[in-house]
């Protein structure tokens, strides 16, 4: 089946939960165990003294480990991006976070593709160098023998660890080639240490790109967007092979940033719902888009939908990994941050606020906002000025969604 149906129910037996339709919210700290030789064979699965025999399972012990809301919740998750296991946190930066400390070891270098999201940027420039870890980026457009001799230079290429990379970018929609980063990913591994990729799928969610069939190890997502998608909770995941995600939940557990039994239960209400909203704000987006592309107030527009084949190997990237345009628009406000300002200042609509891939329509200015962080020569760079605005497409009509864009630019 596929996964919208399995969404439904998928992991979950209501027998155990007095035939309750519905996951309840396993709201508890603990579980009884039946014995204590249950006890002692829970613990040693769970703290990794020995391997599970087969088809055994680790038990419920505590909800910091485990609990039937997170656990079902993974493996509903799983089945989008056909992924062996699944790691939900309390937030989306949680997720990054922990990856990013499990993997990465003072003197080691990660290699991060620009832009990235402003909290991504600023914990991986400026707390990670605190813990000795090296970062380099590389541009977008960058081919994969620039970056791979970028890396030679640094003369950090024998501590290279990690490829950390954002595709689509936020919030100029620019892509980077999955398969190619993996390519230097193996370029720079031996035998003794793998270079793993990561990638940032947050921006086009888990129904329009699976990094993972192109090579990504691990996928990481803000769950609060598209898959909680409601504006009312905050969550993240990570996505990997078994073996990975092993060590995800590991650090997790110690860290203690797991997503609680209610952001579980929220997130699996949401998921039943997941591709229909999807495939609504993926149409409106396309409508908004040719309608922004005509505007004459509009200077450009960072659409995927915009790609041509005269944009070349970006054109090639989207037909190869992406499975829609997505719902995310950024444009160029003729003008500067005055006529910006005025556009979201007139928007009744469309709400002005951060976050995005929710039912609502949302508007932000990154350059002051989610972005404001990141330095002002690489925001110059990145096309990240004081007249783009970022929107996120909702549900609503979209000729609505159109009128509200209009009866603002009228304003300017």
């Amino acid at each position: 089946m596929k996964p919208e149906s399995l969404m439904m129910s998928y992991g979950y037996k209501p027998e155990l939960s007095e035939g309750a339709i519905k996951c309840p919210i396993f709201q508890t700290s603990t579980f009884v165990f039946k014995n204590a030789e249950e006890g002692k064979a829970f613990f040693e699965v769970a703290y990794g003294l020995r391997e599970k025999n087969a088809g055994e399972e680790l038990g419920l012990i505590y909800s910091r480990i485990n609990n039937p809301d997170l656990e079902i919740l993974e493996n509903r998750l799983t089945l989008w991006d056909e992924a062996e296991d699944c790691a939900v946190f309390e937030s989306g930066m949680s997720a990054i976070t922990t990856v990013l400390l499990e993997f990465l070891s003072p003197g080691d270098l990660v290699l991060i593709s620009n832009p990235l999201y402003g909290g991504s940027d600023h914990f991986i420039k400026k707390i990670l160098p605190k813990f000795g870890i090296h970062v380099l980026s590389f541009k977008v457009g960058q081919s994969k023998e620039s970056i791979i001799d970028l890396v030679s230079q640094s003369g950090l290429a024998d501590k290279l660890a990690m490829v950390y990379i954002e595709t689509p970018a936020n919030p100029t929609n620019d892509l980077i080639d999955i398969e190619g980063s993996k390519e230097i990913c193996k370029h720079f591994s031996t035998k003794d240490k793998e270079v793993y990729l990561s990638v940032d799928n947050t921006y086009l969610g888990p129904l329009w790109q699976h990094p993972l069939k192109h090579g990504a190890d691990l996928v990481l997502y803000s769950a609060t967007k598209y898959i909680g998608g409601h504006s009312d909770v905050i969550a993240g995941a990570c996505l990997g092979s078994k073996a990975l995600i092993q060590r995800v939940k590991g650090l997790r557990t110690f860290l203690g940033n797991m997503a609680s039994p209610n952001t579980g239960w929220l997130l699996m209400r949401s998921l039943e719902t997941l591709k229909a909203r999807m495939d609504v704000q993926s149409f409106n987006a396309n409508k908004v888009a040719e309608y922004l592309n005509e505007h004459p107030k509009v200077e450009r527009v960072y659409f995927l939908g915009n790609l041509k084949e005269e944009d070349g190997h970006l054109y090639y990237i989207k037909n190869r990994q992406c499975l829609s345009n997505g719902a995310m628009i950024s444009f160029d406000v003729k003008g500067g941050e005055q006529q910006a300002f005025h556009v979201l200042n007139n928007l009744k609509l469309i709400k002005l606020a951060v976050s995005l891939g929710s039912t609502e329509s949302l508007a932000e200015h990154p350059a002051t906002m989610t972005h404001a962080d990141v330095d002002a020569d690489t925001k110059k760079e990145l096309s990240i000025t004081e007249k783009m605005i970022r929107l996120s497409i909702g549900v609503e009509n979209y000729e609505d969604i159109i009128y509200d864009l209009e009866q603002a630019f009228h304003k300017i």
